[in-house]
């Protein structure tokens, strides 16, 4: 029979729990571990932009937008048959532009052409 207290019978059957227990928590921090993969893709999130301007020359693959401002800037961007486009884009057209950057390269995603605002009246009415 087994007696309580006999090292011979103890040290044996605590080292079995002692080796489940360890293996126990190696398959939870294992499932808790971060995925390589999900930090890899969190990285290369793709960031959207946008911009208004006139249309200063467009082509196939090329679209070119003036900035207004104070300082005016062009901006190129390159147009791909998935570009969303919305009216008629030509030159001198005031558009919306949404795009993303590849390295160096500015990517449309979307562009909408939109009416120019009317002016305002300069007469006064009573």
């Amino acid at each position: 029979m087994f007696q309580m207290g006999t090292g011979i019978t103890a040290v044996p059957l605590v080292g079995a729990l002692s080796a489940v227990l360890m293996a126990g928590g190696a398959v939870a921090s294992q499932a808790n571990a971060p995925d390589p993969q999900a930090r890899h893709r969190s990285t290369t999130a793709v960031l959207s932009h946008a911009l208004s301007g006139v249309v200063k020359s467009v082509d196939a693959t090329t679209l070119v937008v003036t900035r207004a401002g104070k300082s005016p800037s062009e901006m190129i961007f390159v147009l791909s048959p998935s570009t969303h486009r919305d009216g008629t884009i030509v030159v001198g057209a005031t558009v919306q532009v949404r795009f993303r950057t590849e390295r160096d390269t500015h990517v449309a995603t979307a562009v909408l052409v939109t009416a120019p605002k009317p002016h305002a009246a300069t007469g006064k009415t009573r």
